[in-house]
């Protein structure tokens, strides 16, 4: 595997953007490429500093990008400097990366991950832009962020709820407006059961079943930390192996 640290000029957030690549060496490619996603307090450094990504990865190939998030959740905030980061992710980004990289540039070599802020980020962006991803994981995800009626005991994520059109990224009804045909991401979800997170996750998992939207659920000892993290995303690399195309 290589690994890089690169730096491009990301023109929904108008300015330079970080991001972190480990690309297969063994073969020529292309590569689906998973998109690996951080939490609130991180950044496109920390899933590999604190897990062993690339040795997970081991010989498959399968490409991993982890960017930079900020603390938007992966989206368009129209509050004034508010950044545009779900443009870039499903814009900028995968542009870049597919222009630079030997990846499988479609929606069959595209697959999205993250913890907490970045659990609910892979599955907004999966549910939104599902012509674009084949399969999402959630671990330990925010999925009651933007949903109607939830108090949430944080100013700056209050703030950015505020901020949005809950219509547009409310987990809970992107998922009822889900097309009952056609392209449909795979989706897996897991969560600790120590986590506080834990009862909203419960609930995304009953939403889906009730709607009758196929997914992977599980829980699991552990709560939200890189303990459980670390543990859980083999399984992962798994899932996405599983649904992405690596030809």
């Amino acid at each position: 595997m290589a690994f890089a640290t690169v730096n491009f000029k990301a023109e929904a957030l108008g300015k330079q953007s970080a991001v972190q690549v480990i690309v297969p060496e063994a073969a020529p490619g292309p590569f689906p490429v998973l998109y690996l996603l951080h939490g609130l307090s991180d950044n496109h450094t920390t899933w590999n500093l604190r897990v062993p990504v690339e040795a997970m990865v081991g010989d498959r190939p399968l490409m991993v990008v982890m960017p930079d998030g900020g603390r938007s959740f992966y989206c368009n905030n129209p509050a004034p400097g508010g950044g545009q980061y779900e443009d870039y992710i499903a814009e900028d980004l995968i542009g870049f990366i597919d222009r630079t990289f030997p990846t499988i540039a479609g929606r069959e070599g595209r697959a999205l991950a993250g913890n907490s802020m970045g659990g609910y980020g892979a599955a907004m962006l999966a549910m939104r832009h599902a012509e674009m991803f084949c399969a999402a994981v959630s671990h330990s995800g925010a999925m009651y962020f933007a949903h109607e009626g939830r108090p949430i005991e944080h100013d700056y994520v209050s703030a950015l709820v505020g901020a949005l059109s809950s219509d547009g990224y409310d987990l809970f009804k992107l998922a009822e407006r889900r097309r009952p045909t056609g392209e449909r991401p795979a989706l897996r979800i897991d969560c600790g059961t120590d986590d506080f997170l834990l009862e909203s996750n419960r609930d995304f998992h009953r939403h889906l079943d009730a709607l009758g939207i196929a997914h992977e659920y599980a829980e699991h000892g552990g709560g939200h930390d890189w303990d459980y993290w670390r543990e859980h995303l083999p399984e992962t690399i798994e899932f996405v192996m599983r649904h992405v195309a690596t030809s």
